[in-house]
């Protein structure tokens, strides 16, 4: 992201100093093509009957919010604090439509509860064969379950999970990727729950976190994974799905105290 421009800050420093919703608008207008990118990346994950005008149409009342709520003086820079708000803002709306069919809610929460119980008792990542016993199926039945789940955009790195002492913080992943632009105060907020989510993320087996790496703190999409890893994007797409659940499981854990 390029340095912001002197009139970009005039701009900020004026709208704060005023409330003019002129200088509101025109701040819109300057940042929009932050939710065409965000809703761009969500729309990869959900069916053709979501379009994609509507992600947009959700995504700008993130952006207004976002506008509205920013303190520059604090050191943050506003595109990682707006794409989180965005990001939200189309995941709330799209939760209270409730497109998701509830029999396959309830599968992505059976495969996520497996995950956590069997991590919890192996201290280590279960493979396939062990969900799938868990679970009472085939491991090809479990590949479709992923598919399914993949094809619904149910488990994303997008979704909140929550971290710190009594789990009781609600953050998004890509929250916590990394910014040049954060001061020392942002930078200190997010350290404790970038640890726990590079501890987890160090966790998983060596594919899933290659994957999981390349989309979101390189911003490859799953096609040029696919090319990468010389597999299919549909395959890409499974172990995306598989690897986010993981990650929330171990997420889920007990904590345990330091060996």
């Amino acid at each position: 992201m390029e340095p912001q421009s002197a009139a970009i800050t005039k701009l900020w420093e004026d709208f704060k100093a005023r409330g003019s919703m002129d200088d509101r608008n025109r701040l819109v207008v300057h940042y929009s093509p932050l939710v065409k990118y965000v809703a761009g990346r969500l729309s990869a994950g959900l069916p053709n009957s979501i379009e994609q005008a509507d992600l947009v149409s959700y995504g700008m009342f993130g952006l207004i919010d976002a506008i509205n709520k920013f303190e520059p003086a604090r050191g943050f820079k506003f595109e990682t604090y707006a794409m989180s708000r965005i990001r939200g803002s189309i995941i709330d709306e799209l939760r209270s439509i409730d497109w998701v069919p509830r029999s396959l809610r309830a599968k992505a929460r059976a495969v996520e509860k497996v995950y956590t119980k069997l991590e919890h008792e192996l201290l280590r990542t279960p493979t396939d064969a062990e969900v799938a016993e868990e679970l009472g199926t085939t491991e090809e039945e479990l590949q479709n379950v992923f598919t399914q789940i993949s094809f619904f955009g149910l488990v994303a790195l997008e979704e909140t999970v929550s971290v710190g002492a009594d789990r009781s913080e609600s953050v998004t992943l890509g929250d916590t990727i990394p910014d040049a632009g954060l001061g020392p105060v942002g930078a200190f907020e997010v350290e404790e729950t970038k640890q726990i989510l590079a501890q987890a993320l160090n966790r998983l087996p060596e594919r899933e976190k290659i994957v999981l790496t390349l989309y979101y703190y390189e911003g490859l999409t799953l096609g040029e994974i696919g090319g990468i890893l010389g597999i299919t994007e549909s395959r890409v797409c499974q172990i995306h799905t598989k690897a986010v659940i993981q990650l929330r499981s171990k997420l889920a854990e007990p904590q345990r105290e330091p060996a």
